[in-house]
């Protein structure tokens, strides 16, 4: 399908390409996804680099020091600052302590180095008797394809939302999912939306870090349009969280803690 892009939305640029539909070739006005570069300072240290599209910025930064444990609250934040370029973003916190890990360069599809044991043993089970229905999931997720307006005029970014019963509370596009999830994270702090027993949706994988940020979001059921890992499989079984993949089409996938979608053990 061609796309105008006469208005292209934010996040989009304007690129010509070919169509090959059998013997037929045709030229179309389209476009391609931004990426940028995002270098973060904290109290003029560098915490890291990372590629991603460049919209939501703030929401990034700040979802990212919280999701890294960083920060608790968007309180802790004395300035925000993007430069003119918005290549780099430098955050003067509240308190001038603080013990950033080792600088990072992230792709959008960076991986941590902990193993899922290491993980399982240092975070404990969320505490949530928080249950959900399928058709709730299926709701959502129909929701989170509306909110999908980048991804849906040109493709070629992730889309993660925030939702419960009564809709969707954040929504974010990224070429990184991960990036996707920091984003409504600190959409949420910066908006003061608990995240706490909601629900979050994502377009992309289930990976373990990402299921890392749900924990740390208190988010006690993650469903997503593809596939869950192994190791996601792994930690969601010991911290508590239900792992929903494959949602499309009416039905679902179902990995681990059946309980929450109302299946007995």
């Amino acid at each position: 399908m061609a796309h105008d892009l006469s208005e292209k939305p934010a996040g989009a640029l304007p690129f010509a390409y070919h169509v090959i539909e059998g013997d037929a070739v045709r030229l179309v006005e389209g476009g391609v996804i931004d990426e940028g570069l995002l270098s973060i300072y904290v109290n003029g240290e560098s915490l890291a680099t990372m590629m991603c599209s460049p919209l939501q910025l703030e929401a990034l930064t700040v979802g990212y020091l919280f999701n890294e444990e960083i920060i608790d609250s968007s309180d802790e934040i004395a300035l925000l600052q993007l430069n003119q370029t918005k290549s780099v973003a430098d955050v003067i916190l509240t308190r001038s302590e603080v013990a950033l890990p080792r600088r990072m360069i992230l792709t959008t599809g960076c991986g941590g180095g902990m193993t899922g044991q290491e993980l399982s043993r240092e975070f404990p089970a969320l505490e949530s008797d928080r249950v959900a229905s399928p058709a709730l999931i299926l709701r959502l997720m129909r929701q989170l394809q509306g909110a999908a307006r980048l991804y849906n005029a040109v493709r070629g970014v992730h889309t993660a939302v925030l939702g419960d019963e009564t809709g969707l509370q954040a929504s974010a596009e990224d070429v990184g999912r991960h990036n996707a999830v920091d984003k409504v994270a600190g959409q949420a702090l910066l908006a003061g939306i608990e995240t706490r027993d909601r629900i979050l949706l994502t377009s992309g994988r289930i990976s373990s870090e990402m299921l890392g940020k749900a924990r740390r979001m208190r988010v006690p059921i993650v469903a997503s349009r593809t596939a869950p890992t192994s190791i996601t499989v792994e930690l969601a079984e010991a911290w508590g969280i239900c792992v929903i993949g494959y949602v499309r089409q009416g039905g679902m996938r179902l990995y681990t803690q059946g309980w929450r979608l109302g299946l007995s053990a």
